[in-house]
Formats: C-alpha cells, sequence, structure tokens
C-alpha cells in the first residue's frame, strides 16, 4: 500500500511540475499570465490550458476554463467524471465555478489566492462583490422583463428530453 500511495504521489508531482513548467513558459512567451492549469484521466493528461487573457483579449481565458473546454470537447461530455484537475494556482471565482460545473474527483493547486495578489491578480474583490446585495454592487444589476424572461425557464420545466445537469 505504501508504495502505492507513494507511486501516486510521485504521479501527482510530475502533473503538477508540467503545469507549472506551462505557466513559466507562458509568461516568457508573452501570451499571457502566470498560470496553467491540466486535466488528468487515468494517469494520462487529456488536456492543458495557460492563461491566455490578455492576447486573445478575452477575460474568460482562464487556464482552468481552457482545460476544462478542452478535455470535455474530447470526452464529449460535459463532466470531467474520473478526472483531476491540476492548477498552478487557487481558482478564482470563475475558475472555482467552471470547475464545481465540470465536476472532477479533485482539484490539486500550487499557489494560493494570497500569493496571487502579490503580484496584482487580486479576485478578492469578486468574492467582496457575491456578499452584497445586488443593488449595493459596483457595477449595477437591474432586473427587467421577469415574466417574458421566464418562458424559457417554463419551456425547460415542462420539456421531456431535457439533459439535466
Amino acid at each position: 500500500m505504501k508504495n502505492t500511495q507513494q507511486d501516486a504521489n510521485m504521479e501527482r508531482q510530475q502533473f503538477m511540475r508540467e503545469a507549472i513548467r506551462l505557466s513559466i513558459e507562458n509568461v516568457q512567451s508573452g501570451r499571457g499570465g502566470p498560470f496553467a492549469a491540466l486535466v488528468v484521466k487515468g494517469g494520462t493528461i487529456i488536456a492543458r490550458g495557460t492563461n491566455l487573457v490578455t492576447s486573445m483579449h478575452d477575460p474568460t481565458a482562464h487556464a482552468e476554463i481552457a482545460a476544462i473546454r478542452e478535455a470535455c470537447k474530447l470526452l464529449q461530455s460535459f463532466q470531467l467524471e474520473g478526472c483531476e484537475i491540476y492548477t498552478t494556482c487557487e481558482p478564482c471565482p470563475m475558475c472555482l465555478g467552471a470547475i464545481y460545473w465540470a465536476r472532477p474527483e479533485r482539484v490539486f493547486y500550487g499557489n494560493t489566492k494570497e500569493d496571487a495578489a502579490t503580484i496584482d491578480f487580486d479576485d478578492s474583490f469578486i468574492y467582496e462583490e457575491l456578499q452584497k446585495k445586488m443593488s449595493g454592487r459596483s457595477i449595477p444589476m437591474v432586473q427587467m422583463m421577469h415574466e417574458e424572461a421566464l418562458t424559457a425557464f417554463n419551456e425547460w420545466k415542462c420539456k421531456q428530453d431535457k439533459v439535466r445537469y
């Protein structure tokens, strides 16, 4: 049992080293921030992602999101059953949400959100915004056309062949 656990830990360290290598390469290439992620299934890397926010002009182009998208496409599934995610930093609120929707078995991370804040990647304001009432958020959130918007929800509720997720 001990060797099996040691082997698993060594394999996990190799995956994290690969994610770290990708994050360093991403910084050196100038493509994006110092973040990378892998999706692993059955001891094999099935997807990689790096932060490409600035080069793609896309605020959602985070490493975890890219890796999740690639893995789901490969698996032909919207869930990462039996997978692990290796990411070089504790996931931000957006990536954390995507991870929970994807439902991997576990996530391994290197740096903390506090480490990220020290290099000007500070998401604490988002966590604070989430605790506020809609009316008190820094970006105004205005509900409108609620009754009309409910039409699609009611259609979904009655749909017999829906795929639940």
